[in-house]
């Protein structure tokens, strides 16, 4: 899977729109779209945020497992 495939299975695992991931991040949906779908690249600080919901779910997950 490409970075994106997998950013977007994790979001859905966590049930949360691309609206919803967004605003948790402090972006608008649009932006958060761009980013998932490659157009734009995610900040640390956003993989971070990423990174803290996934691993509610998988709490040894990284931020390479999520992103690279």
């Amino acid at each position: 899977l490409n970075m994106y495939n997998k950013v977007r299975g994790y979001r859905n695992m966590l049930k949360m729109s691309q609206e919803k991931l967004g605003d948790y991040l402090g972006i608008t949906k649009q932006t958060y779209h761009l980013k998932e779908v490659g157009k734009l690249e995610f900040k640390i600080e956003e993989m971070k945020k990423i990174k803290e919901l996934v691993a509610e779910i998988f709490p040894n997950i990284t931020i390479d497992d999520i992103f690279f």
